[in-house]
């Protein structure tokens, strides 16, 4: 299966709300009660807590989850946040748990990483709060999105393009989604990123259902940490654009990495399945396969060494 970027496409008016999103899943009744509705009502859970990050030697990596897809990755001399996102709302989208840690508990940031343009991921009043943020690396057609939050300097990459400074380097990887952050968007990118750093290779997957791009990005650059997304799987139509716990253990083999971390759940009502099935359901399936030793499910703002 090829994973070059698509041909952009023009893109015409839906003729229906149906139409709205890639997954053809839009339905207005089924959205508000589901996405909207159940949130508003169900209260909002979740500690946000002062973290204490360990002091770290040339080759140890700390992980925190922020929540959602947002985490802190810290190597020595590097301090990188992916998708950060602080919001209490999206929209008409409530975030169901707290941010693990404030925005003023982040160190200086050295490298800012956003996957895509959409909401939840690409998140301006988030990415104008960041604490001294140097680099933000973003794929194609997303630089303009950047522009006066207060990076220092923006570098927009296609898949398999990689960027570096000093000690580390990113390479911006394919995914199985879209990048439209409007209707009219038909430029703009996505994937994931592999994050290299003292001889630590770490892969945030951003957006993606299941495709035969993990085994490519596991034979090029062998990451040994997997930050894989499985929520919103529910209905069957989100496995367009979305992994669940089943096909996020697939793409962990197909990958050959060590260690997974599960992400994109129990912050925002964004499939129809409850809250905590993703994680429950990806306990029992790592459980049966044996690789229960190499699943790490994080608590929101809490750093992990690996």
């Amino acid at each position: 299966m090829s994973t070059e970027p698509k041909a952009p496409r023009r893109r015409r008016l839906p003729r229906s709300f149906k139409e709205l999103t890639p997954a053809n899943h839009f339905s207005p009744r089924t959205f508000f009660r589901e996405l909207v509705w159940k949130a508003l009502i169900t209260p909002r859970t979740g500690t946000t807590k002062t973290p204490v990050f360990p002091r770290l030697t040339d080759n140890e990596l700390a992980l925190t989850w922020i929540g959602h897809a947002s985490f802190l990755i810290q190597l020595k001399g590097l301090n990188a946040v992916v998708d950060p996102n602080f919001a209490n709302w999206l929209f008409l989208l409530k975030r169901l748990r707290r941010p693990g840690l404030t925005i003023k508990d982040l160190p200086p940031l050295d490298l800012v990483l956003l996957t895509h343009a959409h909401f939840d991921h690409f998140h301006k009043p988030t990415l104008r709060r960041l604490p001294s943020p140097k680099v933000c690396v973003l794929p194609w057609g997303c630089g303009s999105l950047a522009r006066r939050l207060g990076f220092e300097r923006v570098i927009e990459l296609r898949w398999w393009e990689s960027f570096g400074q000093d000690d580390w380097r990113v390479t911006l990887v394919p995914s199985e989604h879209w990048g439209a952050r409007t209707l009219r968007d038909t430029q703009r990118g996505y994937g994931g990123f592999v994050l290299e750093c003292h001889g630590r290779r770490i892969y945030h997957a951003g957006d993606s259902a299941y495709f035969e791009g993990f085994r490519e990005i596991g034979q090029r650059l062998a990451p040994e940490l997997a930050l894989l997304p499985i929520g919103a799987y529910f209905p069957e139509s989100f496995r367009k654009v979305h992994m669940g716990p089943d096909q996020a253990l697939q793409a962990f083999v197909d990958l050959g990495a060590q260690q997974m971390v599960p992400m994109h759940y129990g912050t925002f009502r964004l499939g129809f399945e409850d809250l905590d099935e993703p994680p429950r359901w990806l306990g029992e399936l790592a459980a049966q396969a044996g690789l229960s030793d190499r699943l790490h499910v994080l608590e929101e703002g809490v750093p992990r060494k690996f």
